[in-house]
């Protein structure tokens, strides 16, 4: 876990909220593969559907770090129920102000004790190329590329490389 100050954030499976922080899409807009125009244009209903599912869901895990109640890290891990060895990581993010303590390793280790828990002996990820990509950070973490990298998305001239690494 990240110490900040002595203080442990922890990690936990998200529980059902309001609306999940879409600052990870303003602060971050070339690392995902939504926008935040669209991930605001949801409602509400959309975002409490979704979190409760994954967080009621045996497939899938999503995951928060919190510090004083608000998200700093987020991460969320899917296995597809056509292919129970493979867990797909997503939507890992940690806070500006709270890199390089920790979270993302926190968070990535969750994910993967949670993938093995499950039964997946493979997890893979596409991470966006590209400046202060995390893609060290994955091949630090055992992941290695998967092939040529693709578009991130239609409307973004970034790249994606997709990875994997056994559990």
């Amino acid at each position: 876990m990240g110490d900040r100050h002595g203080t442990s954030i922890p990690i936990s499976r998200v529980a059902p909220l309001p609306r999940p922080p879409t600052e990870c899409f303003a602060r971050c807009a070339d690392a995902f593969g939504s926008t935040l125009a669209r991930e605001e244009a949801f409602p509400d209903q959309e975002w409490i559907t979704r979190l409760a599912v994954g967080a009621a869901s045996s497939l899938d895990l999503p995951l928060v770090a919190e510090e004083s109640g608000r998200a700093v890290g987020l991460a969320w891990v899917r296995i597809d129920a056509d292919d129970l060895a493979t867990a797909t990581l997503y939507q890992v993010w940690v806070h500006p102000e709270f890199r390089w303590l920790g979270i993302g390793k926190s968070l990535l280790a969750s994910a993967l004790a949670w993938a093995e828990g499950a039964g997946a002996a493979t997890m893979v990820l596409s991470v966006a190329c590209g400046p202060d990509s995390a893609l060290e950070f994955y091949r630090h973490a055992g992941f290695v590329e998967a092939g040529k990298p693709g578009q991130l998305r239609p409307d973004s001239g970034l790249m994606q490389q997709p990875m994997r690494r056994s559990i």
